[in-house]
């Protein structure tokens, strides 16, 4: 069995998670789902970053430790990972004394490799982002990343020699085209950071306590960016001089699926501090687009904040799911609305989906009372129609594999579509008049429930629980992605999948 390692980028704890970020786990889940379904053996993970200066700040505000500030807002986050039916393998945390220990290891290693060295650090530092720029990089006199205010820091710092890369990631990024996706994310990258020169990294501070120590210059706590990517082998089994089994199996990661706002420290640092370590570098970096508000990203001072269990609880997860995967495209940001989620459900998932199945199974208790096999009496409309339940599973795994999660839901919901078509074109009421055609009718409806029962079992990644529920309304759990000659239904009564919802109330 192929081994596919997939992971989310770890969410920080300074507060719960909006849709934008839930987004990203919902992402991840479908595509590992995907792949159990193509027959790899699947590693998700996912997980928090808890350590910086912000989470200090954040946890001296609220009375509380920053272990048990972080305790809470990592718990919360997992909460809503498990609302949203993530089917993660690991949920990972900075703080764990394990993760801590390699962190250690790792800055060691590159110190006395002469990767890493002690200098000062003169520049501006947005604490939010917790990120140092120098003049030509802010815009405005502010944070390049979020606008905000920066403030001058002076302080002594361990720095990494990321210029001694540059060169070498230059080359492997121009030899490995597929590394960072999309392809225009690649391009940004080239351009905007890697040609004009990388400076030196700075990691570690002195200036705040929350954070891994180094080890032998107790002043001075590891910085962000080394802790946190470094989560990707430390709890797989990773240390500098002992590797597990797990890491061996496991390394390199096939994806990792980050935001589009991360995609510089994914493939500028991480590589180089790859290549520092010998380590190989994960197969591919796709940096997604972002879940937006009709007004722009979503803030606490604008308002317009929307959280992904609310929404759940108002129109139940799977409904929140098929909204997050079918309205982003692959390389161009998604907006949400509360008018075009209500759309989606009404349209696709109750009108599309949900009264396709209903009136099948209904027609199907109304006319064989529920037991339904193939009677091979055929029309010239069935052999399109099969063949588009054929070819389905290929064209899914196609645009799966090229992370177009949308245009998969897509492809599932074209063959919903023809499904329903295929009734109007065949009439089984009007067949059902008369005798002699009971057997062409019983074939129509076989035609239909497996059409829905490939469409079903295509759309577990993505409707978890409305994949369970169509097999348990069909009765039927064969996991073949093909037609099938020689199934036997035996119907159960039909329950709306999907209730439409009434706008006007």
């Amino acid at each position: 069995m192929r081994k596919y390692y997939i992971s989310t980028a770890i969410a920080y704890t300074s507060g719960k998670p909006h849709i934008g970020n839930t987004y990203e786990i919902v992402l991840a889940d479908a595509i590992a789902r995907f792949k159990r379904l193509q027959g790899y053996d699947v590693y998700l993970q996912t997980g928090t970053d808890e350590h910086g200066e912000k989470i200090e700040l954040k946890a001296k505000e609220a009375g509380m430790t920053p272990q048990e500030f972080v305790d809470e807002k990592a718990a919360d986050i997992k909460r809503i990972w498990d609302i949203m039916n993530t089917s993660y393998d690991r949920f990972v945390r900075t703080t764990d004394p394990k993760h801590e220990k390699v962190v250690q290891h790792i800055f060691k290693y590159m110190y006395d490799k002469g990767d890493i060295y002690k200098g000062e650090y003169k520049g501006h530092y947005c604490t939010p982002c917790e990120s140092f720029w120098t003049d030509s990089q802010l815009v405005d006199g502010k944070c390049p990343d979020c606008g905000r205010d920066v403030e001058d820091k002076c302080e002594e710092a361990y720095f990494f020699k990321l210029s001694k890369y540059q060169k070498q990631l230059e080359e492997y990024i121009e030899s490995h085209p597929e590394f960072i996706q999309p392809v225009a994310r690649k391009n940004e990258m080239i351009n905007n950071f890697i040609k004009p020169g990388l400076q030196d990294l700075c990691v570690s501070r002195t200036s705040f306590k929350w954070g891994i120590p180094v080890d032998f210059d107790d002043k001075h706590v590891v910085y962000v960016w080394l802790d946190a990517l470094t989560n990707y082998i430390t709890n797989i089994g990773y240390d500098v001089d002992n590797c597990t089994d797990e890491f061996d199996y496991k390394w390199p990661a096939d994806l990792h699926l980050i935001g589009k706002d991360i995609i510089r420290f994914h493939t500028i640092y991480w590589p180089c501090f790859l290549m520092s370590l010998g380590v190989q570098l994960p197969k591919q970096v796709f940096g997604h687009p972002w879940l937006i508000m009709s007004d722009g990203k979503m803030s606490k001072s604008k308002g317009n904040v929307v959280y992904a269990d609310d929404l759940v609880e108002e129109f139940g997860v799977d409904a929140v799911r098929y909204y997050f995967l079918h309205e982003i495209p692959f390389s161009s940001d998604g907006v949400f609305t509360r008018d075009l989620l209500i759309e989606r459900i009404n349209g696709d998932l109750a009108n599309i989906l949900g009264n396709l199945v209903q009136r099948t199974i209904s027609m199907g208790n109304k006319y064989f009372n529920g037991k339904i096999t193939n009677k091979g009496i055929e029309d010239n409309m069935d052999k399109d129609f099969l063949d588009k339940i054929n070819a389905l599973f290929d064209k899914v795994s196609n645009k799966m594999d090229n992370l177009q999660i949308s245009d998969s839901l897509t492809d599932i919901f074209d063959l919903l579509r023809a499904s329903n078509k295929y009734i109007d074109d065949t009439t089984p009421w009007i067949l059902a008049k008369e005798e002699d055609k009971f057997g062409r009718l019983e074939t129509v409806l076989y035609n239909l429930l497996e059409s829905i029962r490939v469409c079903g079992l295509l759309l577990n990644p993505f409707l978890t629980n409305t994949s369970e529920e169509i097999a348990k309304q069909i009765n039927n759990h064969n996991k073949e992605f093909k037609y099938v000659d020689d199934n036997k239904y035996e119907l159960i009564s039909p329950t709306p999948l999907f209730m439409r919802i009434d706008t006007k109330k």
